[in-house]
């Protein structure tokens, strides 16, 4: 499976320039990390789904986000979770959304 991590970069820093940069910097180091360390063991995994894209943004409290952006295995997504949970990233609203009502 080929994992990819997109970082969606913020773009609505007015007031201050050298806080974009540096935001906009760890969100994708963030991301190389939890493409290249984090979820390394997936790559190696043989899935029905060929790849995986997760996007990392951040919120309004610029906490990061994420979400799986293509159809994926419940276990996949699972493992997804709990890589980003124990890092603290939060899920997207939407994610949450489509989760509960899949369970409801």
């Amino acid at each position: 499976m080929r994992v990819t991590v997109v970082a969606i970069l913020e773009t609505d820093f007015k007031q201050d320039l050298a806080l974009a940069k540096i935001m906009n910097s760890r969100l994708l180091r963030v991301a190389k990390e939890l493409q290249d360390i984090h979820l390394v063991g997936l790559q190696g995994r043989r899935s029905v789904v060929h790849s995986l894209t997760i996007q990392l943004s951040y919120n309004q409290k610029y906490k990061i986000r994420y979400r799986i952006m293509n159809e994926v295995p419940p276990t996949v997504a699972c493992l997804v979770a709990e890589s980003c949970s124990r890092l603290g990233y939060i899920p997207n609203r939407s994610v949450v959304r489509e989760q509960s009502s899949m369970l409801g």
